[in-house]
């Protein structure tokens, strides 16, 4: 079960829906190297259809130092 205090993130999610809920996440996946997440309308458009793990294929990011970026910051990975 899922605490309402507890932060988590599921990876399954697209990249808007979850820097929807969170204004924290698109900070942190700027810091990892997600740069264009903070242009306008990145997130809005091609954030709609990506999700993290695709994001990290295509940016060559390894997803373990993603994941534990989030888990640096109090995240539970779902």
């Amino acid at each position: 079960m899922i605490s309402l205090t507890e932060k988590h993130i599921d990876l399954n999610k697209t990249v808007y829906e979850l820097c929807k809920d969170d204004p924290e996440i698109p900070i942190i996946l700027s810091e990892i190297g997600f740069k264009d997440i903070t242009k306008p309308g990145i997130l809005s458009t091609a954030g709609r259809i990506m999700t993290i793990n695709k994001g990290a294929a295509l940016k060559k990011i390894d997803i373990e130092t993603i994941k534990e970026a989030f888990i640096k910051r109090g995240y539970k990975i779902l």
